[in-house]
């Protein structure tokens, strides 16, 4: 990859793995203005994803539902301009669909691997997406630097941590937006000490409907008012 570009190891996904959503025409009405770059992130990760292990080796035939519009489902409860910072961004999910979307926020991508990190900045350069910044690090390193006023994560790690990674990185009034899975209410009640010591109030769970027969995205939503 030494021109930034991944160097596919075999092809595309089989005829077999089709995704059911793929020429579904409710989707660019769903994305509207960030339809374009969503559409070619999709297949980037539809080429490049499962060999460089972004997505699972059979996930390619549910790439909208699972990845792309469980990741869009967040946008709705993200502010609109001002400084998003995505935890954990791995394969971009949901930072750089956010950055299509919230085209007037700046988007701060943090990671600490090496290679997905590569892998961001070549799909942000792919995308010609201005508002984006990449950051090589964890979360520890870069608390007291920067003060976001919204931050993601998705399958990153527990609730708990993630209030105390996000804590110093978040404004007051700000809030932590982390995209979980069936068992998020549970994690919300296991995690109420944690909210309380790191200076979070108000967790709780949305659920945010994108498209009709599509599995909802569950967001577990806090506000930062301490610390």
């Amino acid at each position: 990859m030494a021109d930034g570009r991944p160097t596919p190891v075999g092809s595309e996904a089989s005829s077999d793995d089709r995704d059911p959503l793929e020429d579904d025409d409710r989707l660019p009405a769903y994305f509207l203005d960030a339809w374009p770059a969503i559409r070619e992130f999709s297949h980037l990760l539809r080429r490049y994803g499962a060999e460089r292990g972004l997505i699972g080796p059979r996930e390619s035939g549910r790439l909208w539902e699972r990845h792309l519009l469980n990741s869009a489902g967040v946008v709705t409860l993200l502010p609109a301009a001002g400084e998003i910072l995505d935890l954990g961004s791995g394969g971009g999910l949901p930072g750089l669909v956010i950055a299509a979307m919230r085209a007037r926020a700046r988007v701060r991508l943090v990671e600490p691997m090496e290679r997905r990190v590569a892998w961001l900045r070549f799909v942000v350069a792919e995308l010609d997406l201005d508002n984006v910044e990449v950051c090589r690090a964890r979360a520890e390193e870069i608390a007291g630097k920067v003060e976001a006023d919204a931050i993601t994560a998705r399958a990153v790690s527990s609730l708990e941590n993630l209030y105390r990674w996000a804590a110093p990185l978040t404004r007051r009034g700000g809030g932590l937006y982390a995209i979980k899975g069936v068992r998020a209410g549970d994690e919300v009640t296991a995690a109420r000490t944690a909210e309380r010591r790191y200076g979070w109030t108000d967790g709780h769970v949305e659920a945010i409907e994108t498209l009709p027969g599509v599995t909802p995205t569950r967001v577990v939503c806090a506000t930062r008012t301490g610390g």
